[in-house]
């Protein structure tokens, strides 16, 4: 491959497992209840650490900051639908739309070998020094991969690039026959390429257990006896994965597990749209309406998932009514403080913990196309951008939400020396790790 520099040296590999949505608190008292033997082994030769996710704390903006070390400013995912500048057109934004440099580009440029699975964001998968096979935003496996060869490979393997999440809220019992499956085959992909390829960085993102949290967290909390243990299965396959993978490296290779953002249990489905109709801030001309571009002319403010405010700017919005500067900045005031006073309906209690300005977490050349103001919720809170919805607040099926604390690191054989880690250190902490130089633009700091 005339593309990338051949490797000129036998410096360190790395392996990173990622369970997306795993927090460092369920792990550690899964370790102390005795449930994860390969976990509490593999975590007592290394350092272990809570945390931060990104600012929204969802899987493609949190994946995308880990990827690029960089904050969405920089790299330009913002959510899992973003909105198209100048209009109030809205796409999922995917590998093409990042505006930045990745980890195995980094590395495939420097001459290492990468093998990368199911990483979110990644699809159309880019051209590496290697195996790249994108994650579930893929609308088929045969498009998937880097080369195209390997999606045929994996097709005769019976790999799956997702499971079907609704399937969680029409029959449970299904839909984990189909996540224990999935993961399985995910496991076997993993052990065949890890076996089969040269490579020197190796990563498998598992994006079973964000799923699995979503629909099973509160009937793991609460003991439920039929799902909990469920909930306990996928986790003891997890450990099984990573015993297995732990007694196959060698003494050049580290071992880094992460995850991506926390989890709780769901208290309400929190509906700013509906708050800001309620509240004036925000007309449609159809009701109800069909897509944000029936807003009303007069409309100040609206919001998309999960938490992201706009302001209805005259010059960017294209039926803006706020001008910008002295109007701009009262608006962004009114509306923090509003925010800040938000309460659940029925308990009464604050469902709002922060709400940044867009200067204070984002910075970079995607600074432009970046929210006005981010609401961070209470734990249990989940920010929802429907423009549908007659109701504040309310709680369906899903009964697990995000939480931007509570994510981990491990680095095998390191001592991490920073107190207050951040997903955006592990990608050059990567790189430190092999030896190749971190990019001057990066945001994060190595942990080592």
């Amino acid at each position: 491959m005339g593309f990338f520099r051949r490797r000129k040296d036998k410096s360190r590999k790395v392996v990173v497992i990622g369970p997306d949505g795993t927090p460092l608190s369920l792990i550690s008292s899964l370790i102390a209840e005795g449930e994860l033997p390969n976990f509490a082994r593999i975590f007592e030769g290394g350092s272990v650490r809570p945390m931060t996710s990104a600012i929204p704390a969802v899987s493609s903006v949190a994946w995308s900051c880990f990827m690029t070390g960089k904050n969405p400013g920089k790299h330009g995912i913002y959510g899992f639908l973003d909105r198209k500048p100048n209009s109030y057109d809205t796409y999922i934004p995917n590998s093409n739309v990042m505006r930045s440099e990745t980890l195995w580009e980094i590395l495939s440029r420097h001459g290492k070998r990468v093998v990368v699975m199911n990483v979110p964001v990644t699809y159309p998968p880019r051209r590496v020094n290697g195996i790249l096979v994108a994650g579930f935003l893929s609308p088929r496996l045969e498009k998937a991969t880097y080369p195209a060869s390997v999606g045929e490979q994996l097709k005769s393997m019976g790999y799956r690039l997702d499971v079907d999440p609704w399937q969680a809220r029409e029959n449970k019992d299904k839909f984990l026959e189909d996540l224990y499956y999935t993961l399985d085959k995910r496991q076997e992909a993993m052990f065949h390429f890890m076996e089969t390829e040269e490579w020197d960085f190796f990563m498998l993102q598992i994006m079973e257990t964000d799923r699995l949290h979503h629909f099973l967290w509160e009937h793991w909390e609460k003991g439920d006896e039929k799902y909990a243990p469920a909930f306990l299965k996928l986790y003891h396959k997890i450990d099984g994965l990573l015993g297995r993978l732990y007694e196959r490296l060698t003494e050049d290779t580290t071992l880094v597990v992460l995850s991506d953002h926390g989890f709780c249990t769901m208290k309400k489905e929190v509906f700013i749209n509906r708050w800001l109709q309620d509240n004036g801030w925000l007309n449609f001309t159809k009701d109800p309406p069909d897509s944000l571009s029936d807003i009303h002319p007069d409309s100040k403010a609206y919001s998309m998932d999960p938490g992201r405010i706009f302001v209805n700017l005259r010059g960017r919005e294209p039926q803006g009514s706020v001008d910008a500067g002295r109007e701009y900045e009262a608006l962004r005031k009114e509306l923090t403080d509003a925010l800040s006073e938000l309460r659940e309906p029925e308990s009464g209690e604050p469902m709002i913990e922060r709400v940044y300005k867009r200067e204070e977490i984002y910075s970079g050349e995607c600074y432009p196309e970046a929210p006005d103001l981010v609401a961070m919720p209470c734990r249990g809170y989940d920010l929802k951008g429907s423009i549908k919805k007659t109701v504040l607040t309310e709680k369906g099926v899903i009964n697990g939400a995000h939480t931007y604390n509570d994510a981990m690191i491990y680095i095998q054989g390191r001592d991490i020396n920073k107190q207050e880690v951040a997903i955006v250190d592990v990608m050059p902490t990567i790189l430190r790790l092999m030896d190749v130089p971190i990019p001057q633009d990066v945001d994060g700091s190595v942990l080592i």
